[in-house]
């Protein structure tokens, strides 16, 4: 198992703790949108946030996390669900930019301060669920603390890295979050943000070889950590040149028969993998009909 979560409880149930190695699944994303540094940073730290938050589904449920910044990478759209999938694409993979004052990946300046990030859930129910706060930061992981504590009500503290190599490639990516339950004692809580206040960035910590078990004990303490699962994590697209179709289907007999006058054939493409999908003229004249049986 390459990338996976961890679910604990901590302190005896006054605290919920998941901590996540991503860095196949970020790069992946990678790979497939050809992104620069700082569009591979913010799509990456928005697909960790999205996997730690779907950590909290269960299985088939499933969530679309939208970050919609007024900074160059425009807006960034993620899907995860219970069992640890995840795909995302962001609007402009092609942002690099200098170092911030930290000498790091200038994550606030590619996804802007002025904004949104809004979390739709899918529980299965006749009606998704939906919460939206302003950007708070723009680095993404105070964004997804301020969402839980004001659209769930959950105070909790959620870390976000992405390390990204001189080539753009992700050498690695993780994250935590820990959940603070009714009754956590105030000395519980002074010794986690001491924990929180020094640890080093996680993915620093993975690229020198930690796993999630190390990062929860950093952060909570071995004695007081107990993991309920080890959860696999990866990057995984549902889209098929059938649900294409459907869509095609849906376009009704006048734009397919444009389609096949015009171009003699068509392409769709996926946003989230990247996936090209191709019909000939014969496949649209099928679907055409497919349309005007309906």
């Amino acid at each position: 198992m390459s990338d996976y979560l961890l679910k604990s409880v901590c302190y005896e149930g006054q605290i919920r703790a998941y901590a996540l190695c991503a860095t196949e699944t970020v790069s992946e994303a990678q790979k497939r949108h050809d992104t620069w540094s700082a569009s591979s940073a913010a799509l990456g730290r928005t697909m960790v946030g999205a996997l730690l938050l779907g950590a909290t589904l269960k299985g088939d449920d499933k969530m679309t996390v939208k970050v919609d910044g007024d900074g160059p990478v425009g807006h960034i759209v993620v899907d995860s669900n219970g069992r640890g999938e995840v795909k995302g694409y962001i609007a402009n993979p092609s942002v690099s930019l200098p170092p911030n004052a930290a000498g790091k990946i200038d994550v606030r300046g590619a996804v802007g301060t002025q904004g949104t990030l809004t979390v739709t859930k899918d529980l299965g129910l006749k009606e998704a669920f939906s919460g939206q706060v302003p950007l708070v930061s723009g680095e993404l992981g105070e964004d997804f603390t301020y969402y839980m504590a004001n659209s769930e009500q959950v105070p909790s503290a959620i870390g976000l890295s992405v390390l990204v190599d001189t080539d753009d490639s992700i050498k690695a990516a993780g994250g935590f979050m820990i959940q603070v339950m009714p009754g956590a004692t105030d000395e519980t809580l002074l010794a986690i943000e001491k924990n929180i206040a020094e640890i080093p960035l996680v993915s620093k910590l993975m690229d020198a070889g930690e796993q999630p078990e190390e990062i929860l004990d950093r952060l909570l303490g071995k004695e007081n950590v107990k993991v309920l699962e080890k959860m696999p994590v990866s990057f995984k697209c549902d889209c098929s040149k059938e649900r294409f179709s459907t869509a095609i289907i849906a376009l009704g007999e006048h734009e397919i028969t444009e389609m096949i006058e015009e171009d003699h054939g068509a392409e769709a493409s996926c946003h989230f993998c990247g996936n090209h999908y191709h019909y000939s003229e014969t496949d649209l004249i099928e679907l055409r009909a497919e349309a005007l049986a309906k």
